[in-house]
């Protein structure tokens, strides 16, 4: 099962305040015990959202939102997809994480879907496009 594993965003990281060097360590300890299980594919810090764009959709029209972006509790300063064997084994991993801010803080574990999630909708012809896409990214990566 991959989930992707979402660092939430504080005062702090909204900030730019960076991590010390006691956490830069601890979470790189944490990270070689991911990738040694082989529980870990991807991961980063994101920089604040003052940095970042929103782009929005209604039928045709975009619009591009500059950030920061508000309700910073809701949103994200890093992230990790990580392969495991179930929720309960992503929950476990969690909890080893060190606390990834000074403060208080939240990571939030949501599981990716699958194309069998997609049942009947998904068709040979719908799909086709998808596998192509995936082969794409595995020879980039």
């Amino acid at each position: 099962m991959r989930v992707m594993v979402l660092v939430k965003a504080t005062e702090d990281s909204e900030a730019g305040v960076m991590p010390s060097a006691g956490l830069i360590e601890a979470m790189g300890r944490f990270n070689e015990e991911l990738a040694h299980a082989g529980v870990l594919l991807s991961g980063d810090g994101l920089r604040p959202s003052r940095e970042g764009k929103r782009i929005a959709f209604d039928g045709a029209a975009r619009t591009v939102i500059d950030g920061p972006f508000s309700a910073t509790r809701e949103l994200v300063a890093g992230y990790w997809i990580w392969e495991v064997r179930d929720m309960a084994d992503a929950v476990a991993w969690a909890k080893r994480c060190p606390n990834p801010m000074p403060g208080p803080s939240e990571i939030e574990i949501r599981p990716f879907y699958t194309m069998e999630d997609f049942g009947e909708a998904l068709t040979p012809e719908a799909r086709a496009p998808h596998e192509r896409a995936a082969r794409g990214v595995a020879k980039r990566g």
